[in-house]
Formats: structure tokens, sequence, C-alpha cells
């Protein structure tokens, strides 16, 4: 039985904006797990391979769902670009995790889904909001983390540089493969110091006893693997695969203009669906 493919579905959530989510499965008598991939920083639903991933899943029996935040830049008619910095500037935690719950909640009502087993991807950044998501949300039922980050402070400039970007109003950051000037303003900051209870990732990892697993590359050069180390040891229920010389992408880059995934994403892929059918 051939994989149906629902394409750019608008959702409009009314407290951020709209935005466009995908859907791969195929048609069963049964209802079908739900999986939702969350992307991280500077990423898309159509970023690199995401694509065979979805198709991957689908055939193994998910319901999986990809989606664009409603603020990563993207807009309803250019997927794949950062057409409107200025969404992008105006992005922030708080709005990122209400998107994701509009598509948890879209979704899981569908009649092809069983909504009690929800898992969910998250990927790079992603990964701080699902793990909130999860520790928030009792309709998760299982996490798994690729190339995730431990902490959000992390990333953000020194302390002594805060009072200079509040004055301009505004950070930019280039974007290495578009070489975009990318703008954060100031209430980026300002809402995550209004949530860091919340927005600390180290927080919410510690209240999750759902089955986690944590994927990470050896070789990943822009989250270190001692990250996953960290979520490893505080999460009561996790589980830690390294890739050897993996990447961040486990070998998958955009644009992606093979056939097929490549070889170290393939088997992420195995892995996660193995887990994900022996945990749901």
């Amino acid at each position: 039985m051939s994989i149906k493919i629902n394409r750019n579905i608008v959702l409009t959530n009314p407290e951020t904006k709209s935005f466009l989510a995908d859907a791969y499965y195929k048609k069963s008598e049964d209802k079908l797990p739900l999986v939702i991939l969350v992307h991280g920083y500077k990423g898309f639903k159509d970023w690199g391979a995401w694509h065979y991933l979805a198709e991957a899943f689908a055939e193994a029996g998910f319901y999986f769902v990809k989606f664009n935040f409603s603020h990563n830049g993207t807009t309803l008619d250019d997927t794949s670009n950062f057409a409107d910095l200025e969404a992008f500037g105006h992005n922030n935690y708080s709005k990122e995790m209400s998107d994701l719950t509009f598509v948890i909640d879209y979704f899981s009502k569908l009649p092809e889904v069983d909504a009690s087993k929800i898992a969910l991807i998250g990927h790079s950044r992603g990964n701080g909001n699902v793990v909130i998501q999860a520790s928030e949300d009792h309709r998760i039922k299982a996490l798994v983390d690729f190339a995730g980050i431990s902490d959000y402070a992390w990333r953000f400039p020194p302390k002594e540089m805060l009072p200079e970007i509040k004055k301009a109003g505004v950070l930019y950051i280039e974007n290495k493969r578009t070489k975009q000037q990318m703008p954060h303003y100031f209430q980026f900051f300002e809402d995550f110091k209004a949530n860091e209870e919340r927005f600390t990732i180290e927080n919410a990892v510690k209240k999750l006893s759902l089955p986690y697993l944590i994927i990470h590359g050896s070789a990943d050069e822009t989250v270190n693997l001692g990250e996953a180390e960290l979520l490893h040891q505080w999460a009561k229920n996790s589980e830690l695969l390294v890739i050897e010389n993996g990447d961040h992408g486990f070998g998958s880059f955009e644009p992606w203009s093979e056939k097929q995934m490549p070889k170290d994403l393939k088997f992420v892929t195995e892995k996660t669906i193995e887990f994900l059918k022996d945990k749901l």
C-alpha cells in the first residue's frame, strides 16, 4: 500500500500566526501512533533529507508529521527559504511552545491517529521544545533527541553584551549557508528571562519518567556530545546512542539532492523506529 502524503497543510494558531505542516501515513483500519518531528534553530520542515525520514516512518506504520514553526522565517508560499526575516526576529520560545501544542492538538484529533500513542522527535534546539512539552503534557508517551541541546541559555551572548543589544534592540547572526543576517529582537531574551524556570531544559528533563532515546554524533561540531551525556545523566529513563563520527545532521544537509537518506541518518531512523515500536 502506498504512502499518503499531505503536504503544506495550513495551520492557524491564534496565539501566533499561520504555518505549514506535512503528514505522511499509510491508510489502515487501525489507528496509528503519532510521531511529530520538531526542527531546530534555522531549521524547517523541508530541510535536508527529512522527507525520506518521514517516508520511512510512514512505511513502518506511524502517522508522521513535520512542520515549520510559525516564526522560523519561512512563509506559506516559500517553505525552504528564510523569506520573512521580520518573523524570524520576532520568534521566541513561548511562540514555539504554543505552536507545538497546537500541532499536537490538531493531529491527535484526526480519525487516523491513536491519541494514546504520541511521540516527539526534537532535532538540535528542537530537543528543548520536546522535553519541555513532555514535562507538561501527559499525552506524550516517548521522546527522541536528534543531536539535541541541553541548555538554551548557553546559546545567548555573554551577559556583558546584553545592555548593548538591548539599546540596539536587535542582534544579528549570519546564516553560514545563506549568508543572510538573521535578526533576533531583544524580546527573544526578555521572553526567556520571564520564563527561565520553565525554559531551563535541565528542569524539564528531570521531571520526565517516559522513555527517552538520546542520539548524538561523536563528531558533532554544532552541539557537543557532552550535552547528550548531560541529558542522559539527568533523565530517569533514557538511552544514549552515540553515532561514531556522526555529524549534526547525521550526514544530511541542505540542500539534499540524493535519492535516499545518508547512511548515518538511515541508521538513526531504523533505531528510532525500533525504539518507538517498543515503547508506544
